[in-house]
């Protein structure tokens, strides 16, 4: 799934060389490029939390796949509450597309709008979305411990800073795992604006998997959990599932 949180979904438990032996691009190629399932299917509850501490739980389901001849897909169908039901979202490569039952069309969502809240959350579509590791320049800054992982910590620019809502970020890279276990998303000014936490992994089918990763929005003082209450690797996923046609009838 997603290569950031949901991409934030990424993974395989592999022995790292020494700390000090690579540059930044180096650390977030082998994040981008580590071994994983070429499919994957999940069972996600979706928590929005306000700043009061007030809960909206969605219940949503996600498919993934990924191989050599053609970019990565993901479909999104959300099923709780009555007010997002049947709301379907595809992405493939730089595509978007998202199914808004009350429209009863699909509406192509223009890059313009990457920076907008997915569905209300404190993800963007953007930040559900792979992004490639050549449209940044990355600095190892230095490695340290984020709580018992020893973790690579590269921060990342934008080589045309038109191209991302984010001025730069910092991730703490698992140096076992190259797992991103923490990311700091900082604004156009500079400041820190939200921070992706992975939670909770699992070792899934041999794969290590992120299991609960939460987006907090420092400014608003909202938050976005996502719990993967059941997550598949490797299962045989209908073609017709990353099509505006199954956005469009739920048919695949």
């Amino acid at each position: 799934m997603n290569r950031k949180i949901f991409g934030l979904f990424c993974i395989l438990c592999v022995a790292g060389p020494a700390l000090s032996a690579m540059d930044g691009r180096e650390i977030m190629n082998r994040v981008d490029t580590r071994a994983k399932g070429a499919t994957s299917h999940a069972l996600v509850r979706m928590d929005l939390v306000d700043r009061k501490g007030s809960v909206n739980s969605r219940t949503v389901e996600m498919y993934a796949t990924e191989d050599t001849k053609g970019p990565k897909r993901m479909t999104i169908v959300f099923y709780e509450p009555a007010s997002v039901r049947n709301t379907r979202y595809l992405s493939s490569g730089d595509d978007r597309w998202i199914y808004l039952p009350a429209l009863k069309r699909v509406r192509r969502i223009a890059a313009s709008e990457g920076g907008g809240s997915f569905m209300g959350s404190d993800f963007t579509y953007d930040d559900m979305s792979d992004r490639d590791v050549d449209r940044d320049t990355h600095i190892l800054l230095r490695e340290e411990k984020l709580g018992t992982s020893n973790c690579h910590v590269v921060e990342s620019f934008p080589v045309d800073p038109k191209d991302s809502q984010y001025s730069r970020r910092i991730a703490w890279v698992d140096a076992d795992r190259w797992l991103p276990l923490k990311i700091e998303l900082y604004d156009k000014s500079g400041n820190l604006l939200k921070t992706a936490e992975m939670e909770k992994t699992e070792n899934i089918q041999g794969f290590w998997t992120p299991m609960r990763t939460v987006m907090r929005n420092v400014r608003t003082g909202t938050a976005t959990v996502l719990d993967m209450v059941k997550f598949v690797w490797n299962e045989e996923l209908p073609a017709g599932l990353f099509t505006t046609r199954f956005l469009e009838t739920g048919r695949p």
